[in-house]
């Protein structure tokens, strides 16, 4: 039977679309939106982005045992489709509605819808990574899902980008806070549709354990096992430069370039990323994953110094230049780690016996996006603090000092550029666990012919 058929395939790209179209919101519009929108110092959103972040990040380790322990007539990973998607959705919503509190009840509001929202999206966006490892047990098709996933994460933040801003003004008629929980309430809608779509027609067909995993054998599946320790390191960093570069890049078009119309067209232009990630499977068997990997982040650094070129020289197409060129390469850097950690998963059960894929999948995506997410937030937001950024009165922007945009630029370009750079290094290591492939899944075919021989 083929893993790998069209309606699979699509099915697990419309998994991140439906995530997507919630949490590329917050992702690129959140920041702006608690400073312009919602009257929250700079200072405030950055602790909340952060703070939200550590508490949800912590709670990655809980849904992965979780997700370890589920059993269900529709697997382990499946289910939390079907169970999370209509909470995602309201949390996701309520996070952009601003009712008229004072300062410090707004500051809460903010941080407990926040917080929520993003402990939910942990439980339902972990398992779209987790069900990999069951989707199919080879390596080749794990990549093959992985682009797809990828298209379908990006076809989320391009509908976001494209449409987001221009909706908020038409349904907000000039109230911005009408217009993001009008255009939130939408999103949020097709987001639940799109995950229950991912829940009818994937079903988990590599065969596991049908035991309970206790919490020290799941845990037992990360000692020694390196090529999941390097996705962790070098996933954490390559969040913090990802979430860096898109939370202040609506500060550079506006107050940077003088270009607040770029805004939505620019982060639209994140779609370009699938020139990388469709050729992910072509340049895997042409060089190796680590090259891949490797160029990706190496490649996006480059990108930030094009990127900071033509703001010396004061030419756009250089900017846009640099900026699509680091779009295209931080996408292949970023989905390298999705199909990786199933191959970490199946290395964890070689050398331990256990197959921990909640677990793993949970710390090692979701804490390292929620962490990555809440530093790459909380960074910008307390440099442009400290650099005395000046939020808009009544809507309407003011002119910034130089420092203040001397900070826009230290959070744009100098700090993606650093953790980019930080991602690369453990990735160099990769390369030996790579080559032992071939030999783990003919060791564990064989162990699960074994272990199932009615199978």
């Amino acid at each position: 039977m083929k893993n790998t058929t069209l309606t699979r395939c699509l099915a697990y790209a419309f998994s991140d679309t439906g995530g997507q179209l919630v949490f590329c919101v917050i992702s690129f519009y959140l920041l702006k939106f608690y400073t312009d929108v919602y009257g929250i110092s700079a200072a405030s959103a950055g602790t909340i982005l952060l703070v939200a972040r550590m508490v949800d990040a912590l709670d990655a380790p809980v849904w992965g045992i979780i997700f370890d322990k589920t059993q269900s007539r529709w697997g382990r990973s499946r289910p939390w489709f079907l169970w999370l998607c209509g909470p995602f959705a309201l949390f996701g919503v309520l996070t952009f509605i601003t009712p008229d509190l004072g300062y410090n009840a707004k500051v809460a509001y903010a941080a407990i819808t926040y917080v929520v929202c993003s402990i939910i999206y942990t439980g339902i966006n972990t398992p779209v990574t987790s069900i990999l490892a069951s989707l199919t047990s080879s390596p080749a098709e794990r990549i093959t899902f992985t682009s797809f996933r990828m298209f379908g994460s990006k076809l989320g933040v391009l509908i976001v980008n494209l449409t987001a801003l221009d909706l908020v003004r038409h349904f907000g008629h000039g109230d911005d806070r009408k217009g993001f929980m009008i255009v939130m309430s939408l999103f949020a809608t097709a987001a639940v549709l799109l995950f229950l779509f991912a829940f009818w027609k994937l079903d988990e067909r590599v065969v596991e354990t049908k035991t309970r995993l206790s919490i020290r054998q799941s845990f037992s599946a990360m000692k020694g096992n390196w090529p999941w320790i390097i996705i962790f390191i070098s996933s954490l960093f390559f969040w913090i430069a990802f979430i860096s570069r898109i939370s202040i890049s609506a500060y550079f078009w506006e107050y940077t370039l003088h270009r607040k119309d770029l805004i939505g067209p620019a982060n639209s232009l994140d779609f370009a990323s699938l020139a990388g990630i469709l050729a992910l499977p072509w340049l895997v068997r042409l060089t190796s994953k680590r090259t891949v990997w490797i160029a990706g982040l190496v490649g996006a650094v480059a990108a930030q110094f094009v990127v900071l070129q033509g703001i010396r020289q004061g030419s756009l197409p250089l900017v846009m230049t640099g900026w699509v060129l680091g779009i295209v390469l931080s996408g292949v850097a970023m989905a390298m780690p999705f199909s990786l950690l199933s191959d970490s998963v199946d290395y964890g059960e070689w050398k331990s016996g256990v197959r921990a894929a909640g677990l793993l999948t949970a710390v090692g995506a979701a804490f390292c996006l929620k962490m990555g997410s809440g530093l790459g937030g909380a960074l910008p937001a307390w440099i442009l603090d400290w650099y005395h950024y000046a939020p808009p009165v009544a809507q309407q922007p003011v002119e910034q000092s130089a420092q203040a945009l001397f900070g826009i630029e230290l959070g744009f370009i100098w700090l993606p550029a650093a953790c980019y750079a930080l991602a690369a290094i453990p990735v160099f290591f990769y390369q030996r666990y790579e080559r032992l492939e071939p030999r783990i899944r003919e060791e564990l075919t064989q162990r699960r012919a074994a272990a199932n021989p009615s199978a």
